[in-house]
């Protein structure tokens, strides 16, 4: 019979995992499982992925305010730190706010407006045309901002950032003065000390600074790079990609995670024969068109995976051949035509008008993003998710 169903994704549930707990053995037993409970058949190039989170568990990644707080005093010391373009989240930066306020004496948090780097929105753009505010050109301090736009909370979370980041900070007896700009060298005219919280654009913002004279210029991924007094660390990303853990924790972005995708797929082919790509999957890059945010608060979606998730989709447009190659054609030749059209589509068709529409994204962007999508960021307990099908075409 001819097969009508092409990709198929599946969430799979696992046990809760812990510091310590054999995360390899966890995620094939889980896949295993499914695979006889729900009664399907493994293939080459199935793919198993695995959210960063419960690698990170399982390492036992974590770290404290404190650990915070004495990283950042050694590198600052008594310095005001401008504290600069982080994103608006609680979940994000709000324990790492806290962590940077307890080792300063001073904050001037400078925040990009009119929404950060990920799209979490201060105010309207709109609302700033109404007021003649041009965001590339103007500084505001914290009262010509309220005395334009007043106090806004954000769509979804109900959060005025601008007096929650505010009293993160002040929490410690920390003096906190806010502005806003999307010009980087206008914290330099209130210290030549910045740590720079963006999370893609950092390498820029930093050589900015560094050529118009900043002095001690970080960035969060320099921020426990390495272990302090036996915390958690990150030695790519510091703090970038962390998550709120408790009160006063992160759990940081997982390390060394190469071998366990890698050690994943050999447990597999050992299991089921097959041959099995792996990644270990964070945050997939798409845009909320109500809240406006792109989701990728990670350094990048995928932080390790196997050889063969490597690379871009090489795919030509089906509508495409209909309406033009293959205009005059239809039903069961139609079908054969574009088969065969796609049997002998060249290696790579970059710059192709039959490729055009199709995704230009990295293959672990994509599925990173299917995956985030698939296990959702709440309660649905699935943070393995298998897949099949994704590398077929219409042909199979």
């Amino acid at each position: 019979m001819e097969r009508v169903v092409g990709t198929v994704v599946r969430g799979l549930r696992c046990p809760i995992i812990n510091q310590g707990d054999n995360i390899e053995e966890i995620v094939v037993d889980s896949v295993l499982k499914a695979s006889e409970v729900e009664g399907f058949k493994f293939n080459d190039k199935d793919i198993v992925t695995l959210t960063e989170s419960i690698v990170a568990r399982a390492q036992g990644n974590y770290a404290t305010i404190d650990h915070i707080a004495k990283d950042v005093y050694s590198k600052y010391g008594e310095d005001t730190i401008g504290v600069i373009f982080p994103i608006l989240s609680r979940n994000r930066f709000a324990n790492c706010l806290r962590g940077i306020a307890k080792g300063a004496k001073k904050i001037v948090l400078m925040l990009s407006y009119p929404s950060d780097e990920v799209g979490n929105h201060l105010v309207d753009i709109d609302v700033l045309d109404e007021k003649g505010v041009n965001p590339w050109t103007d500084v505001l301090t914290e009262k010509q901002f309220r005395d334009h736009f007043g106090y806004i909370k954000h769509t979804f979370t109900g959060v005025d950032y601008i007096d929650y980041y505010k009293s993160l900070v002040e929490e410690f007896d920390v003096e906190c003065e806010v502005i806003f700009s999307n010009n980087a060298k206008t914290i330099l005219n209130y210290t030549k000390s910045v740590l720079t919280c963006d999370i893609h654009t950092r390498f820029r913002t930093k050589r900015i600074l560094k050529a118009n004279g900043g002095d001690k210029i970080y960035s969060l991924d320099n921020i426990l790079s390495e272990s302090i007094d036996g915390s958690g660390c990150n030695e790519a990303y510091g703090l970038l990609g962390s998550n709120k853990s408790t009160d006063d924790s992160v759990k940081l972005f997982p390390r060394n995670c190469q071998s366990i995708v890698d050690n994943i797929q050999h447990m597999l082919k050992e299991k089921t024969g097959k041959n099995i790509e792996v990644m270990v999957y964070g945050d997939g890059a798409f845009k909320d068109p109500v809240g406006k945010i792109w989701e990728l608060a990670d350094p990048v979606v995928s932080p390790a995976y196997t050889s063969g998730l490597d690379g871009t989709p090489n795919e030509v447009k089906l509508k495409y051949l209909a309406d033009n190659n293959f205009a005059d054609l239809r039903g069961e030749e139609l079908k054969q035509a574009i088969s065969q059209f796609i049997n002998n589509k060249e290696e790579d068709l970059v710059g192709s008008m039959e490729a055009q529409g199709t995704t230009p994204r990295k293959l672990t962007d994509l599925i990173g993003s299917l995956s985030d999508l698939t296990s959702g960021s709440g309660d649905k307990g699935t943070p393995i998710v298998f897949i099949q099908g994704y590398f077929d075409n219409y042909t199979k």
